[in-house]
């Protein structure tokens, strides 16, 4: 809920924009990395690669980014298209207006204890994620069958 509220009160404030904080955050990466990749992507904000992707075809889509060549074509590398760097300049202060808002109600010394403690649980949830991962990909082994009581032949005469 507290989620939900919190990203309703930066998406009214960036609306003039055309863009959603969602959105406004990948922008901003993207600029500030000059070009990223999805996997950059993902690991930097924390979002599922489905999410990821879908976001940045959206972005794609509304001309807000571009792809750039990589070496390795496999590799989405994706830039800021000069709309999108347009649009990030008048995001960029409607975000601080909102950053403000929220200092001014919950005082700089919660804010800071809030981000704490939100860094701590990211740290925790994308651990955990990575964990979840590396078993995914690891090959299946089989599990070794376990002993169970023995039954004993039967001789049926000899």
């Amino acid at each position: 809920m507290v989620t939900r509220a919190v990203t309703q009160l930066y998406d009214d404030v960036l609306r003039p924009s055309g863009v959603r904080v969602t959105q406004f955050s990948i922008l901003a990466t993207i600029g500030r990395m000059r070009e990223a990749n999805l996997k950059q992507l993902e690991d930097t904000l924390a979002i599922d690669q489905t999410t990821l992707t879908r976001s940045l075809n959206l972005l794609e889509r509304d001309g807000l980014i571009e792809r750039s060549p990589h070496p390795d074509g496999r590799v989405k590398a994706m830039r800021l298209a000069s709309k999108g760097a347009r649009v990030l300049e008048i995001a960029r202060p409607l975000w601080a207006q909102a950053q403000d808002q929220v200092l001014r109600e919950l005082g700089r010394q919660r804010w800071a204890d809030a981000q704490r403690r939100l860094a701590h649980l990211l740290h925790l949830a994308v651990e955990k994620r990575r964990l979840r991962r590396k078993r995914q990909h690891m090959p299946a082994r089989s599990t070794p069958r376990r002993a169970g009581p023995r039954t004993p032949k039967r001789h049926t005469g000899g």
